[in-house]
């Protein structure tokens, strides 16, 4: 099922952040960006709930080390992913 990709504020910090320090992972974002919006559930992201604090939220792997913090939210009549933040698993976790 497609659906929108929303960025957050924190997210676009964290991104450009991120990118500035792993520039060549730039395409591996990318490409985990586009399945997310394709479907959220694809096995390459290894999209899964997240407990704890972060509990209402969902995790996918970007690459290696590479985390994307997202919840489904409801926008314009229709289902849409609002990235919230990246970073590797240690900075996001």
């Amino acid at each position: 099922m497609k659906r929108s990709l929303l960025r957050s504020s924190a997210f676009i910090r964290a991104a450009k952040q991120f990118l500035k320090k792993h520039p060549s992972l730039a395409n591996d974002l990318q490409t985990s960006l586009t399945l997310l919006e394709a479907d959220a559930f694809h096995p390459k992201l290894k999209t899964h709930k997240l407990k704890g604090n972060l509990i209402g939220l969902w995790a996918c792997s970007g690459g290696y080390d590479l985390r994307i913090i997202f919840e489904f939210v409801h926008f314009e009549s229709s289902e849409a992913i609002l990235l919230q933040t990246l970073g590797s698993h240690d900075e996001v976790y």
